[in-house]
């Protein structure tokens, strides 16, 4: 199974071969700072290989010290990109992929310290584009 995707600007594209494992939003206090959002959706494998196709200059990779938090991203647009974690196992962001996610959300993780405000998103309006 192969995966395309890349950062906003479009200066970084990456390509990710095999599995992936797992898929869950995470609500821990670490992701939602990363990105600004009640939770991050990534996906996890241990088997997959990730390739910078181009604009692997761009990466930007951060580690919180003292802590396994790894986070990638493209130094020009500020777009989470795929890490390669303390333990070995690829993060790769849902949304930074162009292809189409294989597998649903197995489920939310630290939900003991979500946000005040994330409850019962589910029942709120939804809109097709910009609401007016």
């Amino acid at each position: 199974m192969k995966h395309t995707g890349g950062c906003l600007c479009g200066a970084i594209r990456f390509e990710v071969t095999g599995p992936f494992e797992g898929f869950f939003l995470c609500h821990c206090s670490r992701c939602r700072k990363d990105t600004g959002s009640s939770n991050a959706a990534n996906l996890f494998s241990r088997a997959s290989e990730l390739r910078w196709l181009s604009g692997e200059s761009q990466v930007t990779v951060y580690n919180l010290p003292e802590t396994r938090h790894v986070r990638s991203f493209c130094a020009v647009c500020g777009s989470a990109l795929p890490s390669l974690q303390t333990n070995g196992t690829l993060l790769v962001p849902a949304g930074s992929l162009d292809t189409d996610v294989p597998l649903r959300p197995q489920g939310h993780i630290f939900m003991d310290s979500r946000a005040n405000w994330d409850e019962k998103l589910e029942t709120l309006p939804k809109f097709g584009s910009f609401p007016a």
